[in-house]
């Protein structure tokens, strides 16, 4: 399966910082429809995606300790998770601003089961998986760098939640999971270790 080119994202939303900040909230239930490809595009932009280039080093939109980069983010889509993409696995390429097909079926079922059985993830038409190769860090940062790794992936889950909030998205971040299960339903390298679940869809409509 080809790479997937998304749509460039948007840097001017009509939701401010400060009322995105205010209003953020865990949202633990999604409407029954696919996100669109424009909202994916934008929520892994915001967690992983290049912003400018500085003293000969491409940025990112989360501060990385270094420039060092160690998180590696996926989008698992749902059947009928997301508008133009099939279920499956799929590696953002922030230099690219595209998808890479890591794993071309569905594994929904066995992400849920690894998420403890969780509805949010259950439910969820999409799900951001943060994942980090920590070496890439400690290398640089011996005494501290498993510590900025996870600071790093606290930085890009603020990031996803703040745009699903000004994109009238639901999200909510997911920590509790079977770390060894996770890693093999997403057939993680050994160096990448799964750290944050963030399923995301629309919201329900009010009745």
């Amino acid at each position: 399966m080809a790479s997937i080119d998304l749509p460039e994202p948007n840097p001017h939303g009509e939701t401010s910082v400060e009322r995105a900040i205010a209003t953020r909230a865990s949202r633990r239930s999604f409407a029954a429809d696919p996100i669109t490809l424009e909202d994916a595009a934008q929520l892994l932009w915001a967690a992983q995606g290049v912003t400018h280039v500085r003293d000969g080093v491409t940025l990112r939109t989360a501060p990385s300790a270094g420039a060092t980069f160690p998180l590696t983010v996926f989008l698992e889509v749902a059947p009928d998770g997301c508008e133009g993409i099939d279920p499956g696995l799929y590696r953002y390429e922030p230099a690219e601003h595209a998808l890479e097909p890591s794993l071309e079926s569905s594994l929904h079922d066995d992400l849920t089961r690894a998420a403890l059985q969780q509805p949010v993830v259950e439910d969820a038409p999409a799900t951001i998986v943060v994942a980090a190769d920590d070496g890439r860090t400690i290398d640089q940062y011996p005494e501290h760098g498993k510590r900025y790794v996870r600071m790093e992936a606290g930085h890009v889950a603020q990031n996803v939640h703040l745009t699903a909030e000004a994109r009238a998205l639901n999200a909510c971040p997911v920590g509790a999971f079977s770390d060894a299960e996770l890693a093999d339903v997403l057939s993680l390298p050994a160096a990448l270790d799964p750290l944050y679940l963030l399923p995301v869809g629309n919201r329900p409509r009010e009745t």
